[in-house]
């Protein structure tokens, strides 16, 4: 364990949740030798995956990026779980029943079973966009991903360099056009952001090279098991966890917090690292929240199966893609939504997309049930029991229950803002809704570095920018 880098660096510090990112933050402060205590207003540690049943992982599902895993775990000395490629990273159902089910690049070898599915047309236009989503994404990672939050010289430098290649002047739809059964498939990579995929840029396109070009894993245990290990090794090392405790608000003088409101009393520490959701962060500051619209929620079924139905993921699409977003841009939840489903073993996760709106459904057990028969009809399952989680639900983790903080939408839309707030100087904030963005990965990211920058910590990219090598095979 190395010492406080220096005698002004904070000797106590509270974090605000226990979700990935708030986890992440409290390894990086209790290894560098800070006296480290974590509030979560939840039971159990997770964030959204602790939401619902307690062995169920509930939020995310999808496992990417597992070099920032490996590097994590190589950092706090603990054991790596059992990852599996997905192959097929997920299966695409239409309601023709044509199916698709590519793999990932850097999984399978090369293309040729994900593009012996298609028709040479779709095949040709498969390839351009998936060689348009790597270089998008090699383009962004040093600067957008896998460093400290840019600022104006960074933003300029990348703009010169390859701005021009992330399409600025193009919406995503536009720049994804290829037919009416692969359109959908490359709209909905944006949704992994809260994105309105007919409102998002084109540069979240390069969110698909991830999952197509790098792979899809299944993690033993799943995120929620992984979750518990992560806050486990915490304790081990000395940092105090406090469930139940929700923060009411911040107090802040001379421009620094000195202590936060919880519905538990008071408590007081030399720092603070937010690993909630950026709007509640200001809300908790007193300060005017964002006039940026919130990303999607979600409506989703916990399962329990009657036998075991392996690992994967799948989608099923519905009569029209572009009507499910009218009708959750009119702030209403969709008549026939896209379907996504995650096996695991006996539990299933049913998702689908729904504004950020907690008052919506009104009846959560009628509209998951429609959504439970939608399913049956398509890929029947020997469900035992089920549970629903709604916007209201996810409310409990992010503002309106958005999953993923503001929506992504417009040119400038998805850049996320930094982990310092000028007006709470010794204050990080860090997670999904913050840089460098959504998804247990760049949490994890989010929360090691925005913890270690209170600390004059250098940036760690944990291994993020290591990448395969031209027809390598990743694990």
């Amino acid at each position: 364990m190395t010492g406080l880098s220096s005698r002004r660096s904070p000797r106590h510090v509270t974090v605000i949740g226990a979700g990935f990112a708030g986890l992440a933050a409290a390894l990086r402060l209790v290894r560098a030798g800070a006296d480290v205590t974590v509030l979560d207003a939840l039971d159990r540690a997770g964030g959204k995956a602790a939401l619902g049943y307690s062995d169920f992982s509930s939020g995310p599902t999808v496992v990417t990026l597992p070099q920032i895993f490996r590097a994590l775990h190589e950092r706090i000395d603990l054991p790596l779980p059992e990852l599996e490629a997905a192959r097929p990273t997920t299966t695409y159902h239409a309601l023709s029943g044509r199916t698709f089910a590519p793999e990932a690049l850097h999984v399978a070898g090369s293309l040729d079973s994900t593009l012996a599915q298609l028709s040479r047309w779709e095949a040709r236009r498969y390839r351009q966009l998936l060689d348009a989503a790597r270089q998008m994404y090699l383009d962004a990672a040093p600067t957008f991903l896998f460093g400290p939050p840019p600022g104006r010289l960074d933003l300029a430098r990348y703009a010169l360099r390859a701005g021009a290649r992330a399409a600025p002047l193009s919406s995503l739809g536009r720049y994804v056009r290829s037919g009416p059964f692969l359109t959908p498939f490359w709209l909905r990579f944006a949704t992994y952001l809260g994105a309105d995929p007919y409102r998002a840029p084109a540069v979240l396109h390069n969110v698909a090279w991830v999952e197509l070009g790098y792979g899809v894993w299944h993690m033993e245990g799943g995120l929620g098991g992984l979750a518990e290990r992560l806050r486990e090794r915490a304790e081990t090392l000395g940092v105090r966890f406090e469930f139940g405790t929700r923060v009411e608000h911040l107090m802040v003088h001379g421009g620094r917090v000195i202590g936060a409101q919880t519905d538990r009393g008071a408590f007081a520490a030399d720092a603070w690292v937010s690993g909630a959701d950026q709007a509640l962060t200001r809300r908790w500051l007193g300060l005017p929240p964002d006039r940026t619209g919130r990303g999607v929620s979600g409506f989703a079924l916990q399962l329990r199966l009657a036998g075991d139905r392996g690992r994967a993921h799948h989608i099923f699409w519905p009569a029209e893609y572009a009507r499910e977003w009218r009708d959750i841009r009119r702030g209403g939840l969709p008549r026939d939504p896209t379907l996504y489903l995650h096996l695991d073993g006996n539990r299933a996760f049913l998702l689908v997309n729904a504004p950020a709106a907690p008052r919506l459904p009104e009846n959560p057990e009628m509209y998951g049930a429609e959504l439970l028969a939608a399913l049956q009809k398509r890929f029947p399952l020997d469900v035992t029991e089920w549970r629903p989680l709604g916007p209201a639900d996810y409310a409990r983790t992010g503002v309106a229950g958005a999953l993923y903080g503001q929506a992504p939408h417009g040119l400038l839309g998805s850049l996320r803002p930094g982990w310092s707030l000028p007006q709470a100087r010794n204050l990080a904030q860090v997670g999904g809704t913050v840089f460098p963005g959504g998804g247990v990965p760049l949490s994890i990211l989010s929360g090691w570095n925005g913890a270690g920058s209170l600390l004059r910590l250098p940036y760690d990219p944990l291994d993020g920018l290591r990448v395969p090598a031209e027809g390598e095979v990743w694990w």
